[in-house]
């Protein structure tokens, strides 16, 4: 496999934003009637290129919302970004949550679904067209859209594969 620019980073060095994606209320049934709990999707990132995802899941929100926030700062990938929007086109699938991202002109925004929309704007892309191919499913569509950033090369590290100088491989 390629050597790609996406990295693990380290939580402690970087201040973190983070983003509920979906809180699910569960019921337990038991001998005593109903046992409920909360399972939380939460996005944490920096707004300049690291992102992550995590989930939680506790008898109180809060408590849900806390795991969910480390168990993200633990999946933390550094992803190219340029001039505010993605460096190409990229596909991502996680599951039956099937993703396609593009990036797009200055002044066009964040156009995405729900989940894919939490995830691209915690990840400081601000410039994008993207569109769900597959489940809507907030679990899956999450981490198709994570899968799609880990894709991502960046012009220097397509250079450096080719063996060619930078300016063939990107005019900008």
């Amino acid at each position: 496999m390629a050597n790609r620019s996406t990295k693990r980073v380290r939580p402690a060095e970087i201040e973190l934003k983070d983003k509920l994606v979906s809180l699910n209320r569960v019921a337990k049934v038991t001998k005593g009637g109903r046992t409920f709990s909360f399972s939380a999707i939460v996005v944490v990132g920096d707004g300049e290129g690291t992102v992550g995802n995590g989930l939680g899941k506790a008898r109180d929100v809060q408590e849900a919302i806390a795991k969910a926030v480390d168990d993200a700062k633990k999946n933390l990938i550094k992803i190219p970004l340029h001039k505010g929007t993605i460096p190409h086109e990229q596909n991502g699938k996680y599951g039956a949550g099937r993703v396609f991202i593009k990036p797009a002109s200055e002044g066009t925004g964040v156009i995405a679904g729900s989940a894919m929309r939490a995830v691209l704007e915690i990840a400081g892309v601000h410039n994008v067209l993207a569109k769900s191919l597959g489940s809507s499913n907030p679990h899956n569509m999450v981490k198709a859209t994570i899968d799609a950033l880990k894709k991502l090369r960046s012009p220097l590290d397509v250079s450096r594969q080719r063996g060619i100088k930078i300016t063939k491989v990107y005019n900008g």
